[in-house]
């Protein structure tokens, strides 16, 4: 039997309970990609639209039965976000194989240490933080419900996915607000000692060094269907994945290979595993 693919993946704003969310697409990439571990890493489940209406389709539970399949051999990590926060209260609680944490830590194949965290927890240190209460009002589930109209015209005329809240937050404003959470992020990731951070909440995939702090954003499965993954060398990648026939699978962003001498060896459970296959 072959190792996973992946070292580690990261998802999060998944938002199941939401017409939005795109469970087909999560589906497909689970079942196409492994890894030794996964960390959920917020909104997962979207509790604020639950309480609303209720919406809960059979492609819903077939994402929570899959992330639970892949809980059975590998380590699955839930970091609850805002729109799960109920989770919250649980830390350390263990649910079919899923651990719930507030955050954690990561450790890359390199040495690098990550803070992992959803991010809604930096509101508090961005200047200009109502915008980020944007994103769960109802102004922006109204982009979110035209985004998803949009989407089947575009389907109906054998056009692309693309995604008009994406378009929205390439606005000049917009960006500058995003660029202030990143930077504040990375401050925090700094001052706790850390090498960088990966979070979600924005629902902004990226990768950039932000004074020698490497910040990472997963993105989310509503606009973007991004996922972070971690080669087993410790290169980060980030990778848009959209069935074959429905748009673009291509990485985003992408650590660049490490030189062969630089290859960290395998540890000793690396090593076992190997000698048992």
């Amino acid at each position: 039997m072959a190792p996973p693919q992946y070292r580690t993946i990261w998802l999060s704003d998944i938002h199941l309970g939401t017409p939005q969310a795109k469970a087909a697409y999560l589906l497909d990439f689970l079942g196409r990609h492994d890894a030794d571990r996964y960390y959920l890493v917020g909104d997962i489940i979207d509790g604020w639209a639950l309480k609303r209406s209720w919406y809960w389709p059979t492609s819903h539970n077939e994402v929570i039965q899959g992330l639970l399949r892949k809980a059975e051999d590998t380590n699955v990590t839930y970091i609850p976000g805002n729109h799960d926060e109920v989770a919250r209260d649980f830390p350390g609680l263990q649910l079919g194989g899923i651990t719930i944490q507030r955050k954690t830590q990561h450790t890359t194949a390199d040495g690098r240490e990550f803070l992992v965290v959803h991010g809604d927890e930096f509101e508090g240190v961005v200047r200009h933080s109502k915008w980020l209460e944007f994103l769960g009002s109802w102004a922006y589930s109204s982009v979110l419900t035209a985004d998803h109209w949009f989407d089947r015209v575009r389907r109906l005329l054998n056009l692309p996915y693309w995604s008009l809240a994406n378009y929205l937050k390439e606005t000049h404003r917009i960006r500058q607000l995003i660029e202030e959470f990143e930077e504040a992020t990375a401050r925090e990731a700094n001052d706790d000692g850390f090498d960088g951070v990966i979070c979600g909440h924005i629902h902004r995939p990226r990768m950039r060094t932000l004074n020698d702090i490497q910040y990472i954003n997963t993105g989310d499965w509503v606009q973007s269907c991004t996922a972070l993954m971690e080669h087993r060398d410790g290169r980060l990648e980030l990778r848009r994945w959209i069935p074959d026939g429905e748009g673009m699978q291509d990485a985003i962003a992408a650590e660049a290979p490490l030189h062969p001498e630089r290859v960290p060896p395998l540890d000793p459970e690396e090593k076992a595993e190997l000698k048992a296959m």
